[in-house]
């Protein structure tokens, strides 16, 4: 069982951050050209894929188990209790995967897509200050004037 031939849940993501099928990352990452997060993004896909088939593996072993037609008698609790940890440990862990691999993606910058133009915030200066700044207000006609003390 080889987490390179098996699918995982985000390789659409993972194909649309790198640019090239799977099959091709792997490939490539075995190279000396390969960035570092790619071999890694490989890695983590590897771990999730192997941990996603454990699951599918214990869901179709209690699936038969279940079986309508099967004979009550064949029915082991404790073969069940294993299962249910068995599945426990392989979602845990392909949730893990999932997470670690979700956040290293979101990180890389997505191939093809068109960077986003930087827009730098430029202090305008005016060549006159408004008219109600540039002036002082007038004195109105007639009014006397006090002086502190």
């Amino acid at each position: 069982m080889s987490g390179r031939i098996k699918a995982s849940t985000l390789d659409g993501q993972i194909q649309r951050t790198f640019g090239a099928p799977i099959s091709e990352l792997y490939t490539t990452a075995a190279g000396p050209e390969a960035s570092p997060a790619m071999t890694r993004a490989l890695e983590l896909r590897s771990f999730l894929a192997l941990a996603e088939e454990q699951v599918a593996r214990v869901r179709d072993r209690v699936h038969e188990a279940m079986a309508p037609d099967r004979d009550m008698g064949e029915l082991s609790a404790e073969e069940l209790r294993v299962d249910a940890q068995w599945l426990e440990a392989a979602l845990d862990a392909g949730d893990g995967y999932r997470v670690a691999l979700g956040e290293l993606l979101h990180t890389l910058p997505i191939l093809h897509q068109p960077p986003r133009p930087v827009r730098l915030a430029q202090p305008t200066v005016a060549a006159a200050p408004p008219p109600a700044i540039a002036a002082p207000a007038p004195r109105r006609a007639g009014a006397a004037t006090t002086r502190r003390p």
